[in-house]
Parts: structure tokens; C-alpha cells; sequence
């Protein structure tokens, strides 16, 4: 080895030993600041969740977020069923399963301002994260009377239960905070209930400023009332299916639907549950693991209306069972693209869906 090379090889040590100083008093700096720096961030992000919301951000048109994508089967990346909608910069959401108000509030969706909130059918899934949403919305909108709760003939012993179940709370809430921040008048829920629509037949639910949201009946038997959702805002519509078997009526009014949120159970991989329970001697879970089959439409099915109703997107939510490894959503699409060319999606907690005015594009993103 040459001068040249033995200098250069000591000029490369001394920089290499520099950086390693610089990255060491860099990182003994860093520590000693973790608290100012901590402080700095947080203060940031609570700054901007609280002076701007998801609301200000998205473009005029509809827009479709699931703040719960699954089932009443444990998943880590799915809670229990909860479709937010915004229509121009109204919100609106549709059930409302475990874990929908912290979704919301993760997915910068400010509860203040639900407008009002819509079930599609009164399995204990669908409703069990009521009471919380409705405590957010009331402390976070200083609003004097109750959050509207839509919803079939059954929805106002579901309201007065939850009502019954969080007076006291209400009472202690404003006897802590004050009835100017937290007035009396406008805790809880108001039930909003509409008559069960009949086959063919739909029942406007809200229509005003150009915002038209219609209940129509669907097949969960022997769930009755069960109904979905179709949502039209300038042009742009989305159906949201709530539970359902594979329905005849629900396809009437998905026809020509820009975005068919559909719920879907594989009934080849629920099989595996089912035997697996009776393996365990679990006849009970066995049962009902079989039973479910007959009352949830499957990814195929599912598909079938989607292509025969020509939806621009399909999006599945209320997925069952939990796709805990990649090569399950591989099982629970088998015969999807075969039977449904448009684009397909499997819900996460947090997919959300843009439907912009004027347009077709239906644009997708991940908000957790």
C-alpha cells in the first residue's frame, strides 16, 4: 500500500471517528431534549386537530369512511360495523359497533358536528358503541338538544336504553363542567323512527340541500327490521347494505350506484370455524357459526350484485372472519374478479373512499 492510499485510508477514519461524535452528541443532545421535543410535537398535533378537522379538507361530493370494518368476531384491524358520510361537509354515520367514536376521532372526523346518525338494524354489533358517540357529540358541540337517531320501527327502546343507561353520567358531566359548557338539554339521544319500507319501496330519511338519503328494506332474517342505505349528493351516490343475505330489493336500488359498501362473510373459511368448535366439543359455537351462513351474503354473491347493478367500486366491510394472515383475503376474494371487473376493496378500520362533484373518480385512502 502506497503513501497516497495509507493517507487517504487515515482521512476516511477521521471522518468516519467526526460523524460518530457528531451522531453520539447528537443523540446525548436528543435525549436531554426529549421532553422540550415531546412537548414541541404534541403540542403541534393537538393544534391542528383542533383547529381544523377532516370536514375543511375534503372536496365537495360524497365521501365514505369506515370507522369500523368488521364484525362481532375480534379482528385487530376491523372493529364493530360504523360507516361515516360526508356530503358536502355534513356528517352523518351509519351504525355505530365498538370502537366508532375513537375511530372517529382518529380519523379527524369531529363528533360536534354528526348531524345525525342512521342504524340500519338493532344487532347488539350495530349499536353496542351508541352511548359513547353520543356523549362526544354532546360534549364536543356544547349542542342543546339530543343527536337524532334514524332508524326502523324498534329504534326508540334502543334510544330510551341508552338514554336510561347514561343519565346518570349526563348528570355528574354537568354538575363537574357547567350547563354552559355541557347543557342539560342536549345530552343523549331523540329517536327518529320511519316505517319499515316494503319490497320495491323506499323511505326518504333526510332530503334537503341537494342531500337525499333513502332506507329500503333487506333480507337478515329473521333480523326484522333490517334496512341499508342509498346516499345521493350532486350526482354522486353510494349504498351502504347493512347486514344482509344476498337481496333481490337491495339491488333495485343499488342499480347505477357509483360505490356499493357491501357487508361479506367467506363461507368457506366460517366452515373452518365451525369445525373447529365441534372438534372442541363446542356445540353451542359450532351452532351458531353454522347458523350465520344463512342470513350474510358471501364475497361471490356480493360481487354478482355488483356487476349486475354496474357499480363503479365495490368496498367490503363487515367482513367475516377476521383476515388475521395475507393469504386469507386471497380465500375470501376466490371468484370475485371473475364475476366483478370493477375495482374491489377489502375494508380496514380507517379506508376511506372520495366521491368528488362533478366527476367519476372514486379515490381511495387509509386514514389509520
Amino acid at each position: 500500500m502506497g503513501p497516497l492510499a495509507t493517507h487517504s485510508t487515515s482521512n476516511m477514519k477521521k471522518v468516519l471517528l467526526a460523524l460518530l461524535a457528531l451522531a453520539l452528541a447528537t443523540g446525548v443532545v436528543g435525549y436531554a431534549l426529549r421532553r422540550t421535543i415531546t412537548m414541541t410535537v404534541v403540542r403541534r398535533v393537538v393544534a391542528r386537530n383542533l383547529q381544523s378537522s377532516l370536514l375543511d379538507e375534503v372536496a365537495d361530493g360524497l365521501h365514505v369512511g369506515l370507522c369500523g370494518a368488521g364484525s362481532p368476531l375480534p379482528d385487530p384491524r376491523r372493529s364493530g360495523p360504523c360507516v361515516a358520510v360526508i356530503a358536502g361537509r355534513r356528517l352523518f354515520v351509519i351504525d355505530t359497533g365498538s370502537g366508532a367514536s375513537r375511530n372517529l376521532s382518529r380519523m379527524r372526523l369531529p363528533q360536534g358536528e354528526i348531524e345525525g346518525i342512521l342504524l340500519t338494524h338493532f344487532h347488539s354489533d350495530h349499536i353496542d358503541g351508541l352511548g359513547e358517540v353520543l356523549l362526544q357529540r354532546w360534549a364536543n358541540g356544547t349542542h342543546t338538544a339530543p343527536t337524532p337517531v334514524h332508524g326502523p320501527e324498534g329504534v326508540q327502546r334502543v334510544v330510551a336504553g341508552f338514554n336510561a343507561a347514561y343519565a346518570q353520567d349526563a348528570g355528574y358531566r354537568v354538575a363537574h363542567h357547567g350547563e354552559a359548557i355541557l347543557p342539560p338539554a342536549g345530552a343523549g339521544a331523540v329517536a327518529r323512527p320511519f316505517r319499515t319500507p316494503g319490497a320495491g319501496e323506499g323511505v326518504t330519511v333526510v332530503e334537503n340541500d341537494g342531500l337525499s338519503i333513502t332506507a329500503f328494506a333487506v333480507d337478515h332474517a329473521p333480523v326484522v327490521p333490517a334496512v341499508g342505505y342509498r346516499v345521493d349528493y350532486k350526482g354522486r351516490s353510494v349504498l351502504i347494505s347493512g347486514d344482509t343475505d344476498k337481496s333481490a330489493n337491495l339491488a333495485t336500488f343499488a342499480t347505477g350506484v357509483d360505490l356499493l359498501v357491501h357487508e361479506a362473510l367467506a363461507p368457506q373459511l366460517v366452515a373452518l370455524l365451525t369445525e373447529g368448535a365441534q372438534n372442541a366439543g363446542k356445540a353451542n359455537v359450532a351452532k351458531i357459526t353454522a347458523d350465520i351462513l344463512t342470513y350474510h351474503a358471501s364475497p361471490r354473491e356480493v360481487a354478482e350484485v355488483a356487476r349486475d347493478v354496474q357499480a363503479q367500486a365495490l368496498l367490503f366491510y363487515h367482513i367475516v372472519p377476521p383476515l388475521i394472515v395475507p393469504t386469507m383475503k386471497e380465500i375470501f376474494l376466490e371468484g370475485v374478479a371473475e364475476t366483478y371487473t370493477g375495482p374491489v376493496t377489502i375494508g380496514t378500520d380507517g379506508t376511506f373512499m372520495s366521491l368528488p362533484a362533478g366527476t367519476d373518480a372514486i379515490e381511495q385512502a387509509g386514514l389509520l
